[in-house]
């Protein structure tokens, strides 16, 4: 069995749930509660420029926060070992429903109003398929990524294109 410290807490991490540019995410467990245990790494990234990326984290989740966009809690933030601690959003990604075939439609209103609250905040979010989790009839944003609002990194010029089996999403699948 593994383990995690956040601020002196034990996790006991169940599995990898995925890797992203900014860091590693566990589904972890503490008194019978499952969260999501956040480790950031520092390997290079080709096509993104960062910070110091814990407090990156720490300001987009105040951001999203502030802008009204459906997101996990964060439950403790650890900046020395660079781990944060979120509320476990279960649920089947964007992603996985779009690559198994399942229409993602109903989904469409609630991420283009994420998109108006983004933008009316002055920021975008991160569209790709992957950072959406649908539980019950709701969409959440599970990552904290946002960035200041550019057009051509919006929903509808640059999201849209992953939200179903378009050359985009095929491609997506080919080289990973």
């Amino acid at each position: 069995m593994y383990y995690i410290s956040v601020n002196g807490r034990e996790y006991r991490i169940i599995k990898l749930l995925g890797k992203g540019k900014g860091g590693y995410s566990y589904l972890a467990e503490r008194d019978n509660v499952l969260i999501v245990v956040k480790q950031i790494h520092h390997e290079p990234c080709d096509y993104y420029t960062f910070g110091n990326k814990i407090e990156a984290e720490k300001n987009d989740y105040e951001h999203l926060k502030n802008a009204g966009i459906r997101i996990p809690e964060m439950l403790d933030i650890d900046i020395d070992n660079e781990r944060i601690v979120k509320e476990y959003i279960d649920g089947d990604t964007i992603f996985q429903m779009v690559k198994n075939g399942k229409s993602v439609d109903a989904f469409l209103p609630m991420v283009r109003e994420m998109a108006e609250q983004a933008k009316a905040a002055g920021l975008n979010i991160d569209y790709f398929p992957t950072n959406f989790v649908v539980q019950g009839d709701r969409l959440y944003y599970i990552d904290y990524e946002c960035n200041g609002y550019m057009e051509e990194w919006n929903f509808e010029n640059w999201g849209i294109k992953y939200w179903s089996r378009t050359p985009e999403f095929e491609e997506y699948l080919y080289s990973h």
